[in-house]
């Protein structure tokens, strides 16, 4: 069972709304499945953070939000894509890049470089609604604050972080979305920005023993905080062996022949989270007569 979790949170009189996520386990999970570097362990950490908070903003069941980064570091990318309950699950382009730290810390900035984030709500509208923006930093939290600010014309604060130990398992991993409404009075707007310029770093604050409660807490208390949910969170790939099925009869009979003759198992292997689906002769067979 995940420890991991998001609180959805007001203040100010609903003036300041704000989610904050514990996500270890998410972050772990991630890097388990896909056998990633500390770098790319804590660039993916990081956007999953993002999405799992941002995913629990839309208010369909059906909701999807995916997040895709694509620069010219050495990581190439990375794909995340939460639901509204919770759930999200993601991969990197190229797993295993080893940079050297920059100031003691690992570089995310430089593993992805420069190039553009896209935001891809899909919710089950004919087209699915894409924001883009040029990445400012490629740390990930200066980005999304940067595309609420641009794209959704919301003044966000948005910090993330994951700590790894020295087995390189994750040893911390969360973050927090502050978020402005338009009638936020100015006395509020400066008030919060200076507390937030106290803030040194999430990890520091988790280490510290903070929950996403405390956190908020430690930000917004003066402010009158409201922690109005608490939603369970995890890394979660709906694949299965039926759907891969699905996307094998799609490829139409003369490729499923081809397969067939070639008279070896197949493996197709799911990008989100590296699980391996094995088909036999005979099972394609079946797909082909279907």
């Amino acid at each position: 069972m995940s420890m991991d979790y998001i609180v959805r949170a007001i203040a100010a009189d609903n003036a300041i709304r704000a989610f904050a996520v514990t996500s270890r386990e998410i972050a772990e999970e991630a890097r388990r499945r896909h056998n990633t570097s500390p770098v790319v362990t804590a660039a993916l950490g990081r956007l999953l953070s993002g999405a799992v908070m941002m995913g629990v903003m839309m208010k369909g069941e059906e909701d999807l939000l995916t997040l895709q980064v694509r620069g010219d570091g050495p990581v190439r990318g990375l794909t995340v894509t939460a639901d509204s309950h919770g759930h999200v699950k993601g991969y990197p382009l190229v797993p295993d890049v080893m940079i050297p730290p920059r100031n003691g810390k690992l570089d995310v900035g430089g593993a992805v470089g420069a190039g553009q984030m896209s935001v891809i709500r899909d919710m089950g509208l004919k087209e699915p609604y894409v924001g883009q923006i040029q990445l400012q930093t490629g740390e990930i939290a200066d980005d999304l604050t940067y595309y609420f600010a641009t794209s959704e014309q919301i003044p966000s604060s948005v910090g993330l972080g994951v700590l790894m130990n020295r087995d390189n398992t994750v040893k911390q991993a969360g973050g927090f979305i502050i978020q402005l409404m338009p009638f936020a009075d100015e006395r509020i707007i400066d008030a919060l920005e200076e507390k937030l310029s106290r803030i040194s770093s999430v990890t520091e604050l988790l280490e510290q023993g903070h929950t996403p409660e405390t956190l908020l807490e430690s930000v917004l208390g003066e402010f009158g905080l409201e922690i109005s949910e608490k939603i369970p969170a995890s890394f979660f790939c709906n694949c299965s062996k039926d759907k891969i099925k699905k996307a094998l009869i799609s490829l139409g009979k003369e490729d499923l022949r081809e397969l067939i003759c070639e008279g070896e198992p197949i493996e197709v292997r799911c990008d989100m989270c590296n699980s391996v689906y094995t088909f036999e002769t005979g099972e394609l067979e079946e797909i082909l007569r279907q």
